[in-house]
């Protein structure tokens, strides 16, 4: 099969308008092993190809890139990078989008590889095109090309080809292509940036993190909400948050949530800037974080009273974010009534909001609720019961009632509330005595999609592996909970039929 697809491409590069042949190559192609093909690497010559590339023909450009495609596979990296370079370059400034597509994806291959990158490295028009192609319209082109220049920015050469060379005032030049295309040089940088404290030295010297956050805290409210996501993708990392709040940043960001209240804009911006400090302070000191910028926490609670969904809702993730971890569900308690008004609020939300708001309002209760076995303190234990029974007045009915209604990503919202608290004494007393609980947990033809199938086995599995389940329960249905655990999630119950005499 192999020797005939050679065939096939020795007759396209002897024929002028190849069209027939190239069908035929397409289709032998599909069925050729790419295994086969690597062993005929060396005998593939794809200079007709590209040439082929260059004629106005939609339907052979077509096959030429799939063709190609299926070819290219077969060879080495550093093959491609050393004898088809000049290929590579033309490809790049093809009219044609699914060109550029194939030739960034080569590229791609080319600088995952340790020894083949060189060669893309030591040139420095074929880096200069990749640059440009942030520039296009396509946005597949735009992200394939970011990608490829944040994977060379990984070594120190690469570090010094981008921003120690006119590679970096051909990147200047390409952000001025329009806003869009600017924001796309910012998401590169600020990729690079995350990578190490030398990559992030690399661009605050080149002088594009300095202007990204000049346009963070500048007067365009449309711009402030795109930058600050770009930002807290920065403060992911350590070394992110030590030169945010060195450069002064972090104060910025809560003085401009300060004033918000005066701009009748700030609806635009204050939920991107509301969900920045909800990362900081997951990712660093919850404590140190709410007390420092006593607004953050103000702005959150004053959100959820919000009539804007979007605000509600992310004032809603935040607080989820802020309770997932021990050190954030204290800082919550110590606001006392005024976080119970807030868990009414949610309780309230996951029963009559949007579907969507209902969910994320069931996420964001999972995440508070949730105590780690070996953090099951007395006090926690009481928090988290009286959290719990802030939420409704019969908490448990409204979840289980969520878990009723006929949408699949609803009612797996609702069974991980109760796989959220399934590990704890307080609530296994309460599912107990709720009459037809247990027989609702190991009934299996409530579920019917594989991820609500899913959702109960790790509510099954949270309760069958507590220390305390046995005791509660009792050993009936503790037996009843390990059956339903060693039966695996898909367990279907095989139905006997008994033969009757005489029965057609």
């Amino acid at each position: 099969m192999a020797a005939q697809a050679l065939a096939l491409l020795r007759e396209v590069a002897r024929l002028e308008a190849p069209l027939e042949e190239l069908r035929a190559l397409h289709s032998v192609l599909q069925a050729v092993p790419l295994n086969e093909l690597r062993e005929q690497a060396a005998e593939l010559r794809l200079g007709p190809l590209f040439s082929l590339l260059d004629e106005n023909h939609r339907e052979k450009t077509a096959l030429c890139v799939s063709i190609l495609e299926r070819l290219l596979q077969a060879m080495e990296p550093v093959h491609v990078a050393r004898n088809l370079r000049v290929d590579l370059q033309r490809g790049l400034i093809h009219p044609d989008d699914s060109v550029k597509i194939l030739t960034l994806s080569q590229i791609g291959r080319i600088v995952e590889n340790s020894d083949a990158v060189t060669e893309i490295l030591n040139n420095a028009e074929l880096l200069k095109q990749i640059v440009y192609c942030i520039g296009g319209e396509n946005l597949s082109v735009a992200k394939a090309a970011i990608k490829s220049l944040s994977r060379i920015s990984l070594t120190q050469a690469g570090l010094e080809a981008l921003f120690e060379s006119n590679l970096l005032d051909d990147l200047k030049s390409v952000m001025k292509t329009n806003d869009i295309v600017r924001y796309r040089v910012y998401e590169l940088i600020v990729e690079i940036s995350s990578v190490s404290p030398e990559s992030l030295n690399y661009c605050t010297t080149s002088g594009l993190v300095t202007q990204l956050l000049r346009e963070l805290t500048g007067e365009d409210v449309l711009v402030r909400a795109t930058c600050i996501e770009m930002v807290t993708s920065l403060a992911y990392t350590h070394h992110g948050r030590q030169y945010l709040a060195q450069e002064g940043v972090i104060d910025q960001i809560s003085n401009i949530i300060v004033g918000a209240d005066s701009d009748p804009f700030s609806s635009f911006y204050l939920p991107g800037f509301v969900k920045f400090f909800g990362n900081l302070a997951v990712m660093d000191s919850p404590q140190q974080i709410c007390e420092r910028y006593p607004i953050f926490v103000e702005k959150v609670f004053e959100m959820t009273e919000s009539q804007d969904p979007t605000m509600t809702g992310v004032a809603v993730d935040t607080v989820g974010i802020l309770g997932s971890n021990v050190e954030g569900k204290q800082v919550l308690q110590k606001t006392g009534t005024r976080f119970e008004r807030l868990l009414m609020r949610i309780g309230h939300q996951s029963k009559n909001a949007p579907v969507e708001l209902k969910i994320r309002c069931l996420d964001a209760i999972s995440s508070l609720l949730y105590l780690p076995p070996e953090q099951q303190t007395d006090d926690l234990l009481r928090m988290t019961e009286s959290w719990f029974s802030a939420l409704s007045r019969d908490p448990l009915e409204l979840f289980r009632g969520i878990s009723s209604q006929p949408f699949p990503e609803l009612h797996c919202a609702a069974l991980k509330v109760f796989t959220a608290i399934a590990n704890q004494p307080w609530a296994q007393k309460l599912m107990f005595n709720s009459p037809g609980f247990v027989e609702y947990v190991v009934d299996r033809s409530v579920e019917h999609d594989k991820a609500s199938k899913d959702a109960k086995y790790e509510l099954v599995k949270a309760l069958a592996n507590s220390k305390t389940i046995a005791e509660i329960f009792g050993n009936p249905n503790y037996l009843r909970l390990r059956t339903y655990l060693s039966e695996g999630p898909y367990y279907v119950k095989p139905v006997s039929t008994t033969a009757v005499e005489g029965a057609e």
